[in-house]
């Protein structure tokens, strides 16, 4: 599976790591950069690529993920949140990052350099990577009404009682 990073110079380290992480467990990291640090670089230059390369890949048909990195990853989830077809998930624990794959089939995730431990990171991205869409009724129709309102602009139709 191909996994594509991006980041600000806050995520550079993880990302770093993260790429060799991927290649010993198996995956295969693309790297869309910063590739050396600047204090004052632009997360969208960076995260907008890695969330395009899932996004053209998946519509492809191809199995790839995407990992953002910030200091506290929120504009980078916004950011890859721009793409369309995108569903990026801010992760701050294992069980959001279950709760990502298994109920949204979030096919980016992002994490806040600075909040947390490397290898605490690191074990948020293995559970993403490994957990699998649940495919239940009621997480398929919610994706559905996303994408349908990514795509057309329409509100979705509010329920009876409401």
């Amino acid at each position: 599976m191909r996994v594509h990073l991006g980041c600000d110079h806050a995520g550079l380290d993880l990302k770093d790591h993260l790429s060799r992480w991927l290649t010993e467990h198996g995956y295969e990291p693309v790297d869309h950069g910063p590739f050396e640090y600047d204090s004052l670089d632009d997360y969208p230059v960076f995260c907008l690529r890695a969330a395009e390369a899932v996004a053209q890949e998946r519509a492809a048909g191809a199995d790839s993920l995407g990992v953002v990195i910030g200091g506290s990853g929120n504009g980078e989830q916004m950011a890859a949140n721009k793409v369309t077809g995108i569903r990026c998930a801010l992760v701050w624990s294992e069980e959001t990052a279950v709760l990502a794959r298994q109920h949204n089939d979030a096919n980016v995730v992002s994490i806040g350099g600075r909040m947390h431990s490397l290898q605490h990171m690191t074990r948020f991205v293995e559970v993403f990577l490994a957990e699998p869409f649940s495919g239940e009724e009621r997480h398929v129709r919610r994706i559905g009404q996303m994408a349908a309102y990514e795509a057309t602009g329409e509100l979705p139709p509010l329920p009876g009682d409401a």
